[in-house]
C-alpha cells in the first residue's frame, strides 16, 4: 500500500473514533441535563408537599388527604402518607400526655378531698387530748380516741380501695378469668358482710339455684359483690332483707342484689359509678366512694357489666352480668 493511502486511512480511522467519542459525550451530557432536571422538578415538587404539608392544608378534619386521590401510589402520596402518620402519632401521644396528665390532677384533687376530713378530726381529737380539762376525764378520753381510729380506720380502706384501683386500671394486678362456680364466689361476698348484716337484724336471701359455672375470677368477683352488698347493708333499714336472684339468660348470668334501702334518683345512675362519688345524702355515712367503681371496673375485667334500677325511698337492684362461659 502506498504510504499515501495508509495516511488516509488512520486518518479516516481517528476521525471515526473522535466521532463515536463525541457521540458517546452528548449522550452522557444529555443524560446528566437530564437528570439534573429531573432531579430539580422532584426537588420542586418535594418542596412545594413539605410547604403545603406545615401550612396543614394536605389532611382534612378527619386526617384524610384532601384532593390527592388519583395520586395514592406516587412517590409524593406515599411522603405525604408517611408525613402524616408521623404528625397523627405525634399527636395522638401528645394527647394521651395531656391525658394522663388531667387524670393525675384529677386523682391528687379527689384524694386531697377524701383525705381533709378524716384528717382533720384527727388533728382536733389529738388537740382536744392535749387540753389539760378533757385528757383528764376517761370517759371523753376514749370517746375521742375511738372516734380518732375510725377516722384513721377511714383512711386504711381509703387507700387500700385506691391501691387496688389504681393497679387494675394500669393492669398491674395479673387478672385471671376462667370457668368457675358462682355459688362458692355468692357465698364468698355474702361471709364478707354478714356480721353487719346479723348487727342490724337484716336478712340475706339466696334464692336456690343449682351450682353452675361463670367466667369470672372468684375472688375479685366476690369483691365486687361485697362492695354492693356492704352498701346495700348500710344504707337499708333495720330488720330489712337483701335478696339475691340469679337469671340464666343466652350470653351472660344477670345475678341480681336487691335491697329496701334509701334507694337512688335516676339521674344519679351515671354518677354512683364514678371515683369518689357519694351522694348528699350518704355524705355522712362511713365509705370511700370507691366501692362501686371497683366493682365495675371488676366486672369490666372479666367482659361483664353492672346495671341498677332504683327509686328514691323504694331500694336499689344492682345487676351483674357475667359471662356465662368464656
Amino acid at each position: 500500500m502506498i504510504g499515501w493511502e495508509r495516511s488516509l486511512v488512520i486518518i479516516m480511522k481517528s476521525q471515526t473514533v473522535i466521532w463515536i467519542l463525541a457521540i458517546c459525550l452528548m449522550i452522557c451530557l444529555a443524560t446528566l441535563i437530564v437528570g439534573v432536571v429531573y432531579f430539580l422538578w422532584q426537588w420542586k415538587k418535594l418542596d412545594r408537599i413539605l410547604a403545603l404539608f406545615q401550612q396543614g392544608k394536605l389532611y382534612g378534619e378527619n386526617g384524610a388527604l384532601d384532593g390527592l386521590e388519583d395520586a395514592l401510589e406516587t412517590r409524593e402520596s406515599r411522603v405525604i402518607s408517611q408525613l402524616w402518620r408521623i404528625l397523627a402519632d405525634a399527636r395522638f401521644k401528645a394527647g394521651q400526655a395531656v391525658g394522663e396528665k388531667d387524670r393525675v390532677m384529677e386523682l391528687i384533687s379527689d384524694l386531697s378531698h377524701q383525705l381533709r376530713t378524716p384528717l382533720s378530726n384527727i388533728v382536733m381529737n389529738t388537740e382536744l387530748l392535749q387540753d389539760p380539762l378533757i385528757g383528764g376525764d376517761e370517759d371523753k378520753r376514749r370517746e375521742f380516741l375511738a372516734h380518732t381510729k375510725s377516722q384513721a380506720d377511714k383512711m386504711q380502706w381509703l387507700m387500700a380501695d385506691l391501691l387496688k384501683t389504681s393497679k387494675l386500671e394500669n393492669g398491674m394486678i395479673r387478672f385471671e378469668a376462667g370457668n368457675h362456680g358462682v355459688k362458692g364466689t355468692i357465698a364468698r361476698a355474702l361471709g364478707s358482710v354478714y356480721a353487719q348484716a346479723a348487727g342490724k337484724n337484716m336478712q340475706l336471701i339466696v334464692e336456690e339455684f343449682q351450682d353452675f359455672d361463670l367466667y369470672h375470677n372468684p375472688k375479685w368477683t366476690a369483691e365486687a359483690m361485697a362492695n354492693i352488698l356492704e352498701n346495700a347493708v348500710k344504707y337499708s333499714p333495720d330488720g330489712s332483707s337483701i335478696r339475691i336472684t340469679l337469671t340464666k339468660l343466652d350470653i351472660y348470668t344477670k345475678i341480681m342484689i336487691a335491697d329496701e334501702g334509701i334507694g337512688i334518683s335516676e339521674k344519679e345512675y351515671n354518677l354512683i359509678f364514678k371515683r369518689f362519688y357519694r351522694g348528699r345524702e350518704v355524705e355522712q355515712q362511713e365509705g370511700s366512694g370507691l366501692g362501686l367503681y371497683l366493682a365495675q371496673l371488676i366486672l369490666q375485667q372479666e367482659k361483664g357489666y353492672i346495671t341498677v334500677a332504683s327509686k328514691k325511698g323504694c331500694g336499689s337492684r344492682f345487676s351483674l352480668f357475667l359471662l356465662n362461659k368464656g
